[in-house]
């Protein structure tokens, strides 16, 4: 199956189905699929935290009452890079967490073997470029927004004798055609939305030889409503927007104990509120209020109210139930648990989607692409990797 096909039955099987992913889980007080209101309400609250960890499992769960899981199933399958680990001495490991690390050294050993000069995007202190630098790389060029982290990266590099020159960029509004040429591999893990997107347009315009990377935060510094990039994304009929967008985002490593335990306090605390706000103003759609510091949801309901009533302009009569409004929050978020697990089980199909938007505009401008996952989701779920080339033959 060619990336076109592949696109064009993922793209038919997403707007089929949208009527379980494409909306706002926070908008109802009860479960809006009747088919699947039996099943859902069936699971425990422990059942529900579990499964939107397994995504296999998830898709399998719904698969007898959401029609085309398995062919989303398929579509979604990419090959693994199953590429070894290079060694690496202890120094250029220092200052990196394990997970990081093992990312790092997954992302690595899948790209392409070349000594090409290497522009390494939004670098941050140069990890990845230095394991190129490392690897044989004759010259690095690290580019990164925050001139303490190029200060610190220099310094890294010049301590371990790597060829690595730092430049302080703002990619997004610094004139950047003259950090590229022909004769390079342009790099980037995990730049986040307009920002990779930037590197593949200015790649694109010099006919660079060699592009590696892997797209997150898709919705990052762009437009709500979803620009595609390849002319078979802009022939299609769905409109993505931020929403849906955050929603390829969702699949994440299991979160410690705690961290759950602030989360759930929240959401129940955000949920009884707006649905105080609805009763006083007789509004029906969800509104959110802004981030707050968690140390917030270890205080009263009453006084998140106060606050979020403030943040809202909205004035709340002194007779309020507090404790009922908190009852309510606590029902609407069994409620919203169980829409999202729904809208789970389309979150790879929808990165799935984006990828291969960005794969297309590459082949488009001439690139032999493919796509592969350069390690376990248990080290990250943005484990997606887009090799784009002039030359197929130097491609792993």
């Amino acid at each position: 199956m060619t990336l076109a096909e592949q696109f064009t039955s993922l793209d038919s099987i997403l707007k089929r189905t949208r009527i379980y992913w494409q909306c706002t889980a926070f908008d109802f007080d009860a479960i809006p699929w009747p088919e699947l209101r039996g099943i859902l309400n069936s699971l425990t609250d422990e059942q529900v935290a579990t499964l939107d960890t397994k995504q296999n499992e998830l898709i399998d769960f719904f698969n007898p009452h959401i029609k085309l899981l398995d062919e989303l199933q398929l579509l979604c399958k990419l090959p693994q890079a199953n590429t070894p680990r290079y060694d690496y001495p202890f120094w250029i490991s220092n200052g990196i967490k394990g997970r990081k690390f093992e990312q790092l050294q997954d992302f690595v050993s899948a790209l392409p073997n070349t000594k090409l000069p290497v522009l390494e995007w939004c670098a941050g202190k140069g990890h990845l470029g230095r394991m190129l630098a490392f690897n044989g790389a004759t010259q690095v060029s690290s580019v990164e927004l925050q001139s303490t982290l190029c200060e610190q990266g220099q310094k890294a590099a010049l301590q371990q004798g790597l060829a690595m020159q730092f430049s302080q960029v703002d990619v997004l509004k610094d004139d950047t055609t003259s950090l590229f040429n022909t004769q390079m591999h342009a790099v980037a893990l995990h730049a986040c939305g307009a920002l990779h997107q930037a590197m593949m347009r200015k790649a694109i315009a010099v006919n660079v030889q060699q592009i590696s990377f892997s797209p997150c935060c898709y919705h990052l510094f762009t437009p709500n409503d979803y620009l595609p990039m390849s002319e078979l994304a802009k022939q299609s009929q769905l409109r993505l927007t931020h929403r849906d967008l955050k929603l390829a985002l969702q699949e994440t490593v299991t979160a410690p104990t705690r961290v759950d335990k602030i989360r759930k306090t929240e959401l129940e605390w955000r949920l009884g509120f707006d649905a105080l706000r609805r009763s006083i103003t007789n509004e029906l759609h969800y509104v959110s209020v802004p981030s707050v510091n968690k140390a917030v949801f270890s205080g009263s309901f009453k006084s998140f109210c106060e606050w979020a009533g403030d943040k809202k302009a909205l004035k709340i009569p002194q007779d309020i139930d507090y404790e009922y409004f908190l009852s309510v929050g606590v029902a609407r978020k069994k409620v919203t648990d169980r829409v999202e697990l729904v809208r789970h089980v389309f979150r790879r199909a929808i990165e799935v989607w984006l990828v291969l938007d960005r794969a297309l505009y590459l082949q488009q401008h001439g690139y032999q692409v493919s796509i592969k996952t350069f390690c376990e989701k248990q080290l990250t779920p943005r484990n997606i990797l887009i090799l784009a080339n002039t030359n197929p033959s130097t491609n792993n």
